[in-house]
């Protein structure tokens, strides 16, 4: 079977990793990458054609997948350009554009899958969540997977509905978790670090936990027992971050935030 031509539209930072991310794949491809400015991902890879518009794409490229890579509030603009390809499997990234927008632009019935990827699929490992439409035969939600899963995990969810969630916890979150080294050094500061070896300290205690919830096979609550002797300091630390006002509530608050936000977007 020929491998599948792929069809971007957007290569900003997201869709730049995706490409980088297909690329490494001789399963996939050739492709197209639709910006209107030069794409570095583009010049670099001699199977991937800079278009500038949908009008420059070559006439003979006739893509099996389409994934969309742009921000949702320009949407409604870019996507009716794309009718013409309606056979093929589209692919959704943009936060809060929902299937019936698309159908509204390109038909009832179509093949799409909304998707939200987060930004650590730069370094290869993104968590995206993911929603196929009635019209997504098996094989091309496979196609989906395949594209989403070349730059880190996937979680198939069960209801459109359930993406906006998905978009406040990873979508979003790798942004709270940035926010978190920022507010340690910061604090580290106002203990007395130099400001400097603070964010030094506070970005590798980040990074090097985080690696650890990824190779560790126990819960984040166990990993965070095992930190904590009792009545030591961290214990300390913790009983104001677990307090009734402290960190749980205010991120429940956040990620609430962050779902009626998507959902805004969508009307």
């Amino acid at each position: 079977m020929a491998s599948p031509k792929i069809l971007l539209v957007g290569c900003g930072k997201m869709g730049g990793a995706l490409l980088h991310g297909w690329r490494t794949d001789p399963a996939l491809g050739p492709f197209v990458a639709v910006e209107p400015g030069p794409t570095p991902e583009a010049a670099r890879h001699a199977r991937v054609f800079h278009a500038a518009t949908a009008a420059t794409i070559p006439a003979d490229f006739v893509p099996d997948a389409i994934v969309f890579a742009t921000k949702p509030q320009v949407m409604n603009d870019v996507v009716p350009a794309y009718k013409k390809f309606a056979g093929a499997l589209f692919v959704s990234i943009a936060a809060g554009t929902t299937i019936a927008t698309f159908e509204r632009h390109l038909g009832a019935g179509i093949a799409l899958v909304r998707a939200m990827p987060n930004t650590p699929a730069a370094v290869g490992r993104g968590i995206s969540g993911a929603f196929a439409s009635p019209g997504v035969s098996p094989a091309r939600r496979d196609l989906a997977d395949k594209l989403l899963r070349s730059v880190g995990q996937v979680e198939w969810v069960a209801s459109e509905a359930l993406i906006d969630a998905v978009t406040a916890v990873s979508g979003s979150g790798p942004a709270y978790v940035f926010l978190l080294a920022e507010a340690l050094a910061a604090a580290g500061a106002k203990a007395g670090l130099p400001a400097d070896l603070a964010a030094r300290l506070a970005r590798a205690t980040v990074a090097g936990a985080g690696e650890l919830l990824h190779q560790a096979p126990e819960s984040a609550e166990q990993l965070r027992k095992n930190v904590t002797s009792p009545n030591g300091t961290t214990a300390a630390a913790l009983a104001v971050l677990m307090a009734d006002n402290g960190f749980g509530p205010l991120l429940d608050r956040a990620v609430a935030a962050a779902a009626k936000r998507a959902q805004e977007l969508a009307s």
